[in-house]
């Protein structure tokens, strides 16, 4: 009797063991998974000149691993490019993060898209074409609303 309780026990410690071991592995992964990006809130306000204008949009990443926006193609300008903006300046870059678990807002006075010699002048109440490029993540596609020229989703 006491022999075959020893082996129960020596089972039930093996069970123990293995379960106990592949839970470690499991939490001990090294490979995090990629890059979820999402888009939402875009929009386009009507320009005020005919030649370029600024678009808007939140990006929001819930995978696990970084990503950049390293692009942007559009049906209303064939240069469309990526600014930054730090205090009161702005600059052109090659590409914005979008950290992982976190956004990349592009909003008034801040980064943004800006649209370069514009094939037409959108005007509010139509739809602008954008396909968003990035470094890990497949291309997003998206119909934005052209909203009035002083539109701020926040107020």
């Amino acid at each position: 009797m006491t022999r075959r309780l020893t082996a129960r026990r020596a089972g039930s410690l093996a069970a123990a063991l293995v379960l106990s071991g592949g839970a470690a592995l499991t939490g001990c992964s090294t490979a995090p998974d990629g890059p979820e990006v999402k888009a939402g809130g875009a929009y386009v306000p009507q320009p005020v000149m005919a030649d370029m204008a600024a678009g808007y949009l939140t990006l929001t990443n819930s995978g696990g691993t970084d990503d950049e926006l390293t692009g942007v193609t559009s049906d209303i300008s064939d240069d469309v490019q990526l600014h930054r903006t730090t205090g009161n300046t702005m600059r052109q870059v090659d590409s914005l993060p979008v950290p992982a678990g976190g956004k990349l807002e592009l909003t008034r006075g801040g980064s943004h898209l800006m649209f370069q010699d514009l094939k037409r002048k959108p005007v509010e109440g139509e739809k602008v074409s954008l396909e968003l490029h990035f470094a890990e993540s497949g291309p997003i596609g998206l119909d934005v609303p052209v909203e009035a020229t002083n539109h701020h989703p926040r107020q």
